[in-house]
């Protein structure tokens, strides 16, 4: 039986763009939900979790699947719901934000000398290789946005969400949370290539340090690092996903916007 919450008029849902979002439950991914929300774009999303009550109500939010992206099976179980939600219509921008960066027994971050080899292969299997598995099974949707035909601006988009730590060594941030990201920042500017002969643009948004609740008080002296000496807001990054989904940014594939306050140019 399908695990999937589906809010009511799917038929009125379906006249709008689409979105599919990954990690939705919280932090940047919930926020991101609420401003494709806003901007009046169908919604479905996956996550560990069930969708908080207060998004159920969201008449927007169109479709929940709970999903473990560690899990291929999973993953591919994700694919197949979502594309008979949409019923063989067009989706207009798949954004990846699921990500994990576990800690050791020991609570320590995961790096090169502490933990196991298997623990480095779950972090990849999240935060690498779901986003190239879901890239690949929604690439003919993606293709048959409305905006690639006729030369519009409005081409479907692929939006990897990154990080500040696959650019420059963090503090927090273990090694292999880090070279996934480094990868996925790679991974990117392939397949905005690639990509770009079906009409879908490929790009990436890199966080810094973004005030959610993974964020304790040992963030608090890293502000001191950053030009603008406050940390983001999730609403912020959201802002920066959306934009690169919309006919504005019709002309940016390939690119990375650091969402970072300037603590990248350090």
């Amino acid at each position: 039986m399908l695990r999937v919450i589906i809010a009511y008029l799917w038929p009125m849902a379906k006249q709008r763009r689409t979105v599919i979002l990954t990690g939705a439950s919280r932090g940047i991914g919930h926020a991101t939900v609420k401003r494709f929300s806003d901007e009046g774009w169908s919604i479905i999303t996956c996550s560990r979790d069930a969708v908080p009550e207060h998004c159920k109500r969201d008449p927007n939010w169109t479709m929940h699947i709970p999903t473990d992206l560690g899990d291929p099976a999973s993953v591919d179980l994700f694919i197949e719901q979502a594309l008979a939600g949409l019923q063989g219509g067009p989706l207009d921008a798949l954004v990846n934000n699921a990500a994990v960066s576990p800690k050791t027994e020991f609570k320590e971050r995961l790096g090169c000398l502490n933990g196991t080899l298997d623990r480095w292969r779950e972090v990849f299997e999240l935060n690498f290789f779901s986003p190239l598995v879901l890239a690949r099974g929604f690439a003919s949707a993606l293709a048959r946005s409305p905006g690639r035909h006729g030369g519009q601006s409005e081409s479907a988009a692929i939006v990897n969400i990154t990080s500040i730590a696959g650019h420059a060594i963090h503090p927090f941030a273990g090694s292999a949370y880090s070279t996934s990201k480094a990868a996925l920042s790679a991974l990117t500017r392939e397949m905005a290539v690639e990509f770009a002969e079906l009409g879908v643009r490929v790009n990436a948004v890199a966080p810094g340090e973004i005030e959610t609740e993974m964020i304790g008080e040992e963030y608090e002296p890293l502000i001191n690092r950053i030009p603008m000496r406050r940390m983001g807001t999730p609403e912020e990054v959201a802002a920066t996903v959306y934009q690169l989904c919309n006919a504005d940014f019709g002309y940016v594939t390939g690119s990375e916007i650091f969402v970072t306050g300037g603590q990248h140019l350090y």
